[in-house]
This record gives C-alpha cells, sequence and structure tokens, in this order.
C-alpha cells in the first residue's frame, strides 16, 4: 500500500515536474522572441574611430561637385577672353571748304585762346587749318587740322559763346590818327601803336589791315622810307622762308604776307619785316603799290 502510495506521489510529482519544465521553456521561448522584435538591429562600430584633429572632410563625389549631376560650373566651362574692338574714330564735324555760322562760331573761339587772330570768316580756309592744327598741337591731339567731336568738345570747354561783335566784328581794324607824314601822296602808314597799316592816298584811308613787327632782338625801323623792289614769290635767302607779295622799303625789311602771323597771330614776331595776315588785302595792296610809294613807320 505504502509502495503504491509512493510510486503514485512519484508519478504526480514527475508529471507536475514535466508540466512545470513545459511551461518554463515556452516562457523562455516566448521572452526571447519579444526581445528579438523589440530591439533594433545592432551597428557595427569602426575598428578604430578617426581622431578629430587628423580627420580629412570627404571626397565629394563627381555630382556632389557639380551640382546638377552632369551640368558643368560655370567654373569649368573654358573662359573666351574678349576680342579687343578698337576704338571708334571721333567724327569730322567741319574741314577745309567748309562754309558755315557753325565754322564762324569755331574760328571765334579760337581767337578766344589766342590761335585763330583774325577776323572769322565762316570759310573754313588754309587759316583755319594751321589755327585748328596749332590748338591740337599744344592738347595733345592729332594735328589733322580738320575739326572732329574730340577737338570742338575740348574747344567747347575751354571757351564761351561768341558775342555777336565776335562773330561778326568790324570789317577794318581800328586805325591810329595818321601820322602827319602820311597826310600827302601814296603812302604805307604803319603805325606800332595800334598794329595797323594804312593804304592812304592824298590824306585818304583805302584800306586798313592787322600787321605784326620784328621781336626786340630783330625791330622793325622807324622812319620814312620808300618801296624800293616788289618781289610776288619771294623767298628769304636769309631764312630760307616765304614772303610773298613783298615790298621791300628799307635794306632786307619789307612789308609781305604771313603765314605764320595768320596761324599764330601776336603769339610770334616776324624778323623785321612788316607781317600781314589777311592774304586778301595783301594782294589787292601789292597790285596798287608802285615803286617808289612813300612807307612811314611810327609810335
Amino acid at each position: 500500500m505504502r509502495t503504491r502510495t509512493d510510486r503514485y506521489t512519484r508519478g504526480v510529482r514527475a508529471a507536475v515536474a514535466a508540466a512545470v519544465g513545459v511551461l518554463a521553456l515556452a516562457t523562455l521561448t516566448a521572452g526571447c522572441k519579444v526581445e528579438t522584435v523589440g530591439a533594433a538591429e545592432p551597428t557595427a562600430l569602426p575598428a578604430k574611430m578617426p581622431s578629430p584633429s587628423t580627420s580629412s572632410p570627404p571626397t565629394p563625389s563627381p555630382d556632389d561637385a557639380k551640382p546638377g549631376g552632369d551640368r558643368p560650373s560655370p567654373s569649368d566651362t573654358p573662359s573666351r577672353t574678349p576680342s579687343a574692338r578698337p576704338s571708334p574714330q571721333p567724327s569730322t564735324l567741319m574741314s577745309v571748304g567748309d562754309r558755315s555760322e557753325r565754322v564762324r562760331e569755331l574760328q571765334a573761339r579760337l581767337r578766344q585762346i589766342g590761335h585763330f587772330d583774325r577776323s572769322p570768316t565762316g570759310y573754313y580756309g588754309d587759316a583755319t587749318v594751321a589755327s585748328v592744327q596749332s590748338f591740337q598741337g599744344k592738347r595733345g591731339l592729332p594735328r589733322t587740322g580738320r575739326t572732329d567731336t574730340v577737338t570742338w568738345e575740348r574747344l567747347l570747354a575751354m571757351t564761351r559763346r561768341p558775342t555777336a561783335k565776335e562773330l561778326d566784328p568790324p570789317a577794318a581794324p581800328a586805325a591810329a590818327k595818321p601820322d602827319a607824314r602820311c597826310m600827302k601822296g601814296r603812302v604805307l602808314c604803319i603805325s606800332k601803336n595800334s598794329r595797323t597799316l594804312s593804304w592812304m592816298i592824298d590824306g585818304r584811308v583805302v584800306s586798313t589791315m592787322d600787321v605784326r613787327f620784328g621781336s626786340q632782338y630783330t625791330p622793325t625801323r622807324e622812319g620814312v622810307f620808300s618801296v624800293y623792289w616788289k618781289s610776288r614769290h619771294h623767298v628769304s635767302t636769309l631764312y630760307d622762308s616765304p614772303m610773298p607779295y613783298a615790298m621791300f622799303f628799307s635794306g632786307g625789311q619789307a612789308v609781305h604776307y604771313s603765314s605764320d602771323f595768320a596761324a599764330r597771330g601776336y603769339n610770334g614776331a616776324s624778323h623785321g619785316c612788316v607781317n600781314v595776315r589777311d592774304e586778301g588785302k595783301i594782294a589787292s595792296l601789292f597790285a596798287q603799290v608802285r615803286d617808289g610809294d612813300k612807307v612811314v613807320v611810327y609810335w
């Protein structure tokens, strides 16, 4: 009886133990599955972490270096150096042969600054060409003699608008009162004070023109003389310079046309001769004067 009871008890205990083992195994298995589902997968650590001081930025991929994939950046585009374009040439506003009120203004403005010392005529002749060349040369511009846009703008900046009297001055310069020695006969009456020559016949003034004299080193002689030789196309043998319409009255001194006087005015001087700058007037005078006519040079 006791043996049967013991066997029964051992059987019950074994059954209970087996049941408990099955339950424990089930619980353990269920716990592993929960941990496996709920946990993040482990990240593999590098074998050695780089030091901050020795780390270098990652090399960008070609697509990182060029935004937009294979589209080149501006720096990758071959540079093109623009070809040098020639500066536009200044256009010509006035040149030889022109006749206009604008030419008259040009001459008046040049006269304000000593480059055109005759009355404006409105005609662009040789005297105007020489005056423009003188102005251009002094300002470092090409001495073309033509009035282009650059020359005109420079002249406008240096001068003022000419007055009506400057644009159209009296036809003849104001001559000084004739010397008493000029009142009889045919006389070239030349005043150093007014810088004028008056062609007079029996006390009447026929024509008057501007004149220029010699410097202090080569002065024009004063006194009463007479014309002893006329030379239409004379060239000085001493200075090798042209002396057109020359009318000699004292040694090598003569009344004659001077292109230098026409271009430079009173900025220059002669070598003792009496220079005339109006070629038309001196040509007319040359045709009227005779050998033996009186010449009076005075202050």
